[in-house]
């Protein structure tokens, strides 16, 4: 945005909600378009998080629109971290990002949604087993069975039931209608109709001799309850996980900081560290904070942060990332962003705002509801009204009402979506494939565009030996077995790779194994030296080489060039002062990703590979697995993947985002579809839509296979669901469907929807 657009901008702050109560897609709306209706307000609602992004003036309160959300029905409370305000473009945090800071937190803990349900799922699910065995098989009936069935479905119907009938209760109160008034309004008129028809005529269960055409819905009712709660608190389970992103990200830093005090060093947690503290690292200790480098050299391993496998080399004055790892050297680091300011606590806040910025995803039954709903209630209405003007008989009118709303009642539209999503989870779980929710399924359907993370996912994300280029008159394998010998004395991860790959092989003559060295010495970011076998062995960089006074001449720089053009790094070994030669290493590209690219062309995704890497890396890398030069992304921060994947939604692009690195879960959470490799961290499978549980990229193909074959089972579930309504309800609005028929064609259309879901388990076999 221009300066001139910024100055221009009224004052307004951010906070975000959370919202109990909201169910479907209507519930969204509803909240968004009571908020807007104030001046300067926008929201966001983000019914899967059951949350609220709101930008609001100065001057409304908080307690304001916490008061419009709850007059609208529902419940609100503000979060402890959106006390963050945004002024004129900028940021003012008045609680850093970690949940920290002074003054007393205005957020209350969060109700378990599904531990509330999970007493009522109980309840409807023991008592609903007897009902329905007795109801509906001869042997089982005895003596005045009716109102014992009765007696039973009467708690399920009420306490269990209760969520649906409050959120009727809610939205009737404000004129509208969803799913949960169809189930509410059908659970009661079938329980209420049968404990009508029993009084009235008591003998009709008084014998167990009855020929079962007893006109008792008891069953109807509980059946449709116990399912869906389940698929409530399925629902509820996976929304509960929905936070764990961010708290898996912060977890990330460092606890405890050695600063340096009054000359001595004393040990602090890290948040207690202010700007210009000056504290220690050791090698293998996590950097505490942001800051540059006062003293020491070393290797900093960044993989948590920036996903790439190489280690950075840091000296004085180089900027240092808190939570990284520093592999050697003893560093002495001045902070210069504590708290809510350092680079990870803006990624957290990139994951939050990523996922509290998503579009709500309507569940495919709600939006169809959103109609069928209403013609079905005036439908049973109208039935009334014209049978009992037209007959007189307000029993036979009574009947072809309870039968309009039977034959409606979503038993089936309860089914279509939990048991698919359940079987086709299922048979993920199987695969190694966790698919987090219904509108994951949505969004496999339209995507076209998938971007790679390079390190990790398209390759090992761990450097190996690629190359080797003798320069004297040694051979490769000698070059290799002396480097690999003086390398294993370091723990530097280049020097590891180098003696892994020289303990495979050896020169003829040498010994088993490595070589043991003496006189070893190391410069952290330079190189190592020392004597193998009785000869001076210096391996390391250009710089390392010319400390120890062996010179490089014009054509073995040529050769270097050469190594590096392939994106490689690469390392000189001397011997005895004399160069002999350049050993390359790179990422290795993982078996199988050229295969599982085409696999995902073939799906009609666009592949695109994004990387922090260099271009010439990243250019190897897909020229290898089949990626188009102009669809490759070098040098990209952790910032510029979440900018990617918006340009490419702006473009029209529906983006997929597949990545395993803590940099790529603002990205995961951005994208239309975030798939997280499950060799990856815990934030980016926190952040993701699906998770592939294995490291081979072929499973992402296989994962959105699943998931679209999921999405067609339900709705193929769905249409059969509505089919027997849409055959059934004009039949019984003529009154020729009794409510019994009308139970036995919910019955069967429910019998159609679980077999047809498990299909699903024989994917992939």
């Amino acid at each position: 945005m221009s300066t001139e657009k910024l100055l221009h901008q009224p004052l307004t702050r951010v906070i975000d909600l959370d919202i109990e109560g909201m169910t479907c897609a209507s519930c969204v709306s509803r909240v968004e378009r009571k908020l807007g209706k104030l001046d300067g307000v926008q929201a966001a609602v983000n019914l899967p998080l059951e949350s609220a992004r709101v930008t609001v003036p100065m001057g409304v309160t908080d307690q304001k629109i916490i008061d419009i959300v709850n007059a609208t029905g529902y419940k609100a409370r503000l979060r402890a971290e959106s006390r963050t305000r945004t002024v004129d473009g900028g940021t003012r945090t008045g609680l850093d990002a970690a949940g920290g800071g002074s003054g007393q937190s205005v957020e209350e803990p969060a109700v378990n949604v599904a531990a509330q349900l999970r007493p009522r799922l109980i309840l409807a699910a023991a008592l609903s087993v007897p009902v329905f065995l007795i109801s509906m098989f001869l042997p089982l009936q005895f003596s005045n069975w009716g109102w014992v069935v009765g007696a039973l479905a009467l708690p399920v119907v009420t306490w269990s039931a209760w969520p649906f009938h409050r959120a009727a209760a809610i939205n009737a109160r404000h004129f509208s209608s969803t799913m949960d008034t169809l189930v509410s309004l059908g659970v009661t008129a079938s329980y209420l109709f049968s404990a009508v028809m029993l009084a009235l005529d008591p003998a009709m269960t008084a014998h167990p001799t009855m020929d079962g055409h007893a006109e008792l819905y008891f069953e109807v009712a509980s059946i449709v309850v116990t399912f869906l709660l389940l698929g409530r608190y399925l629902e509820a389970k996976a929304k509960a996980k929905a936070g764990d992103a961010l708290k898996a990200l912060l977890s990330l830093g460092a606890k405890d900081a050695t600063v340096i005090r009054d000359g001595a060093e004393v040990s602090i947690p890290a948040a207690e560290l202010v700007a210009e503290d000056i504290f220690v690292v050791r090698p293998g200790e996590k950097v505490a904070t942001d800051g540059i480098v006062v003293e020491g050299r070393s290797a900093v391993d960044a993989s948590l942060i920036t996903g790439e496998s190489m280690p950075i080399d840091v000296d004085v004055d180089d900027p240092v990332t808190g939570a990284t790892i520093n592999t050697s050297g003893r560093l002495l680091v001045k902070a210069t962003r504590v708290g809510s300011e350092t680079t990870l606590a803006q990624m957290g806040r990139l994951v939050s705002q990523a996922q509290s910025g998503k579009a709500p995803i309507a569940r495919l039954a709600d939006r169809i509801s959103s109609v069928f709903v209403p013609i079905v209630l005036g439908l049973a209405v109208v039935t009334f009204v014209l049978w009992l003007l037209l007959s007189g008989d307000i029993q036979s009118a009574f009947t072809a009402a309870v039968a309009v709303l039977v034959i409606a009642c979503p038993c089936a539209l309860g089914l279509a979506t939990p048991v698919g999503l359940l079987t086709g989870t299922g048979r993920g779980a199987q695969l190694g494939i966790l698919i987090k929710g219904p509108q994951v399924l949505e969004d496999t359907r339209t995507v076209d565009t998938i971007l790679l993370d390079k390190t990790g996912t398209v390759t090992e994300g761990k450097l190996a030996v690629s190359g080797i280029i003798p320069l004297g008159r040694r051979r490769e394998t000698e070059v290799l077995w002396l480097a690999g010998s003086v390398e294993s004395a370091s723990e530097h991860p280049i020097a590891r790779a180098i003696a892994a790959a020289a303990a495979q092989g050896r020169p003829a003559g040498a010994a088993v194994g490595l070589a043991a060295v003496t006189g070893f010495e190391s410069a952290p970011g330079g190189g190592v030296r020392g004597t193998v076998d009785g000869h001076l062995v210096v391996a390391g960089r250009v710089g390392w080489l010319g400390e120890n006074g062996i010179a490089i001449t014009d054509a073995q720089q040529k050769s270097l060039l050469s190594a590096e053009q392939t994106g490689a790094t690469a390392i000189w070994v001397a011997v005895d002062g004399t160069p002999e030669g350049i050993i390359s290493l790179a990422d290795t590209i993982k078996d199988g990703s050229a295969a599982a690219i085409g696999r995902l062309k073939t799906l009609g995704l666009r592949p695109i590979l994004l990387t922090g890497d260099n271009a010439a890396a990243a250019a190897q890398v897909a020229a290898v697995v089949g990626i188009a030069p102009e669809d490759v992304y070098a040098g990209v921060l952790p910032e510029g993947k979440v900018d990617a994947v918006k340009r490419f939604q702006a473009e029209g692009a529906t983006v997929a985002m597949a990545g395993d690195g803590v940099n790529d879960a603002a990205a995961l959470a951005q994208a239309d579809l975030g798939i997280a490799m499950g060799s990856g961290t815990d934030v980016a499978i926190e952040a993701a839509d699906l998770t592939v549980m294995g490291n081979d990229l072929a499973q992402v193909a296989q994962a959105i296979e699943l998931s679209r074959k999921t999405l067609g089972t339900i709705k193929t579930n769905l249409f059969w669901a509505f089919f027997y309504n849409a055959i059934g309800i004009p039949v019984a609005a003529l009154g020729l469907l009794n409510p019994m028929i009308a139970g036995a064609a919910m019955a069967a259309s429910s019998v159609l929807v679980v077999t047809n879901s498990l299909r699903l388990r024989r994917f992939g076999k």
